[in-house]
């Protein structure tokens, strides 16, 4: 709090007083130029250091002051991607205040200015001209939990003409710091899945988001987070969603799937309930090495069995993820205990650019 308190005083002090100057006067940052290079101002007469810090580079690179005080840097060419970046000034990691788009989380820290550069034609994540499906926001008691909650559910472009059609159900799970929104707002679920039923790669699937947390961050509720998230999913979340949708509710046509904190939960409620679903995915989960055996008892045990009743079980990591090393170590894992799988290394870090790819090659395998 004190770092976000300091990064409000500077921009108060330095860059504050622009907001009553003309908005021509105010340079623009980012600007992507016609060769896909970028450049990225700051005026801020009053600071001694301005850097760059994001997803298109490693480290950090310094901006060069004018004898105006405006700070600049151009960089690149970069690769068509949706990027996320910041600036330290003087040391203080803040966004960059001409930029209106962010990436927010539930906590402060994590808010960060968001880069998109544009390619010749449009990518597997854009919207296009395609039917498209449709976002709803649902509030429900839950009774396991004791707590009035958010879901966000993806209804495919033909769901309201098929009224007679039961979907499948894919429960898709956010990250640390994020919400039942995530996946929608940075992760472009619905317009990845409009495309690739409009390429007749996938058939139409319903897709739930919950709120991912059993105990809210910095609420200072008690219990086991992920225990209680599983009972609310359980408990209220799929008795819930199956009364609102037409859904087809058998296990064959429910799968599970999820990034980071949400691929550790997929991976360990999939496999440890495989009576509710039949495919199962993690994106550079979340998962606790020395808790392997413990965590995946039922599933080890029988291995047979498990096989046969899993008809997906995939997850991926990036190699330049600080969690690449226990997704290595699952891997190993499930081998010597003979339970198919698929484990995909790729390029990439912890990053929504590597979720939104998995997804997109994910959703194909699912429902087949």
């Amino acid at each position: 709090m004190k770092k976000l308190a300091t990064a409000a005083l500077i921009l108060g002090s330095y860059i504050g007083p622009l907001a009553a100057q003309p908005a021509a006067r105010v340079p623009p940052s980012p600007e992507v130029l016609a060769d896909r290079r970028v450049t990225f101002r700051l005026l801020a007469p009053k600071v001694s250091e301005v850097k760059l810090i994001g997803e298109f580079m490693t480290g950090e690179k310094a901006l060069q002051k004018d004898e105006k005080g405006l700070w600049s840097i151009t960089i690149g060419p970069l690769e068509p991607e949706i990027y996320h970046y910041n600036f330290t000034i003087d040391g203080v990691r803040t966004i960059d205040p001409a930029n209106p788009n962010l990436k927010t989380g539930t906590i402060a820290t994590t808010t960060m200015s968001v880069l998109e550069i544009r390619g010749d034609r449009p990518a597997f994540y854009d919207g296009q001209a395609t039917p498209h499906g449709e976002i709803r926001t649902h509030w429900y008691q839950s009774k396991s939990i004791g707590s009035l909650r958010r879901l966000t559910v993806y209804l495919p472009p033909s769901y309201d003409t098929n009224s007679r059609t039961r979907y499948p159900t894919l429960y898709l799970f956010h990250g640390a710091n994020a919400d039942e929104t995530a996946w929608t707002r940075f992760g472009h679920v619905n317009l990845i899945l409009d495309n690739l039923l409009a390429a007749g790669k996938i058939k139409p699937f319903i897709v739930v988001m919950p709120f991912g947390y059993g105990v809210p961050p910095g609420s200072g509720g008690g219990g086991d987070s992920n225990a209680l998230f599983t009972r609310d999913l359980i408990e209220d979340v799929i008795p819930y969603v199956q009364a609102q949708y037409r859904v087809d509710a058998t296990r064959d046509r429910r799968a599970i799937a999820g990034l980071s904190m949400g691929g550790g939960q997929s991976l360990t409620i999939g496999l440890n309930h495989p009576e509710l679903f039949s495919h199962v995915a993690g994106f550079s989960a979340a998962l606790r090495q020395g808790n392997f055996q413990n965590t995946f008892a039922a599933a080890i045990a029988k291995p047979e069995e498990t096989n046969h009743k899993l008809r997906l079980l995939w997850f991926g990591c990036g190699k330049d993820d600080s969690l690449f090393a226990p997704a290595q170590t699952f891997d190993a894992f499930l081998k010597e205990h003979k339970i198919a799988h698929t484990f995909r290394e790729t390029e990439g870090a912890h990053t929504w650019m590597v979720w939104r790819r998995y997804l997109n090659e994910v959703a194909p395998l699912l429902f087949r």
